[in-house]
Formats: structure tokens, sequence, C-alpha cells
């Protein structure tokens, strides 16, 4: 409904609530360019992760460092060489990583030449999927030969030669990290170091009871475990209890 003014305007007041209507909205006008400007620097300062892991897709560069590994048994007169190149991901920065990326096995014995070829191709297929590649240590080691196995230098069993290939493949995953060294509590060095020093112990009184009079050469007696065992007549035989292998 319009009105209508015959006399002359002598003065006016403005609404307080019209007031602080018109100053919020040019108080936002005002701030709104700061606020995107904040904006658009907090997104400056703030890019996106590019961290490579390593995937399937992750091309090879024209140079790989690595590691070869000889494997000698007595199954074999020729020893085999076990070589693991690791490629660098995301070099010179805090998340540089260094991944297996293949192997490759060579040996002048050819007996075993085709499935020793398509398990390196398995395996390397498996280093550049990526992810968690240590079960491959496992997976490896639990293979026996039904032939039996043998005792690798150092005393340490191996069930079969791909067993042995496993020990190398978590030597060197230990190497560049991806498998820690496992570590002994407190309980368990204290019972190591006293099976030892019992160990050594009986190795003494083993000696001071060893005869003298046996030459300095002689060897253990597998019969009467004595330190008598000696060439004679072209037969090795044992001074203390009289074993012989020729009868």
């Amino acid at each position: 409904m319009a009105i209508k003014i015959d006399n002359k305007i002598v003065g006016y007041d403005v609404d307080a609530d019209e007031t602080e209507a018109v100053q919020l909205a040019e108080t936002a006008a005002q701030e709104q360019p700061a606020q995107s400007n904040k904006i658009a620097v907090e997104k400056h300062e703030a890019p996106e992760s590019n961290v490579i892991q390593m995937h399937e897709k992750v091309e090879r560069p024209d140079m790989l460092l690595g590691s070869t590994y000889k494997i000698k048994t007595p199954l074999s007169d020729h020893a085999l060489y076990i070589t693991i190149n690791d490629i660098i991901l995301n070099e010179g920065t805090e998340h540089e990583l260094r991944r297996p990326f293949e192997v490759f096995i060579i040996s002048k014995n050819m007996d075993h030449f085709q499935w020793i070829v398509a398990l390196t191709r398995i395996i390397s297929a498996v280093f550049r999927k990526g992810g968690d590649v240590t079960f491959l240590v496992d997976e490896l080691r639990s293979v026996f030969d039904p032939s039996g196995g043998y005792y690798k230098k150092g005393g340490k069993y191996m069930p079969s030669l791909v067993a042995e290939m496993g020990d190398a493949i978590e030597s060197h995953l230990r190497m560049i990290g991806l498998l820690k060294e496992p570590e002994l509590d407190e309980h368990q060095k204290k019972l190591l170091a006293e099976k030892r020093t019992e160990f050594e112990s009986r190795q003494q009184a083993c000696d001071d009871d060893t005869d003298s009079s046996f030459p300095d050469g002689a060897t253990l007696c597998k019969k009467c475990q004595t330190k008598a065992v000696i060439v004679m007549d072209g037969c090795m035989t044992c001074l203390n209890c009289g074993e012989s292998k020729c009868g």
C-alpha cells in the first residue's frame, strides 16, 4: 500500500537492523579476496604427494645396482651364481627406497637350466609387482629334495638347492633393509652364554683327558671318541681301541 507525503521532509532516521546488514555485507566483500588468496597460498604450499612405490609399470632404468651370491653344493662340481639387481625409487629424497627388481642365475652345469630360467622369471615378476616380497624366502626354503639335502659351509643344513637360493635371497633382503636381523632378548643371550661356557668346559676336559702318548697329528676316532687315529700300513687305525678301516 503506497503512502502519499503532503508535507516537506525535515528529518529522517535509518533503521538499525538495515545498517548492521549493510556493514556486514561490506565487510564480507572486503575479506573475500583475502580469504581466496589465503586458500591459494595453502594449496601452493601443500602440493599433492608424488612418492613412487614399486609396481609392475615402473620402467627399468639403463643401469641397476646388483649383488652376486655364489652357491657351491656337494651335489654338483660347478657353482651357481645368483645376481639380484635393485632399483632406487625416489632417489635423492627423504622417501628413497631400494627394492629388488630382477634376478639372474647362471652356472656351467646345464642339468637344471630349464627350471632355473623359469624360476628366475617368476621371481623377477614378483619383485616388479611390488608389495611385500619377503614371503618368497619362506616359500623357497620350504622346498625339499626327495634325494636328500646337504650341509653348506658353516654347518647349516639345506634341504634342497632351491632352499639355498631362498637363503641367498634372504641375505640380500637383509642387506637392503627389507628384512630385519632377529634380535635375542636378555634371557636368550644369557642362556646362550651359559651354553657356550658349558661347551667350552667340556671341550677343555676332553682335551685334558686325551692320552698325550698319541701322535700330535692323530684324528678323532668315531668309536671311542679319542684323538688317536693315524694312518698305519695305509689304513686309518685307532691306537686307543684298535678300530681300523681295513678290518
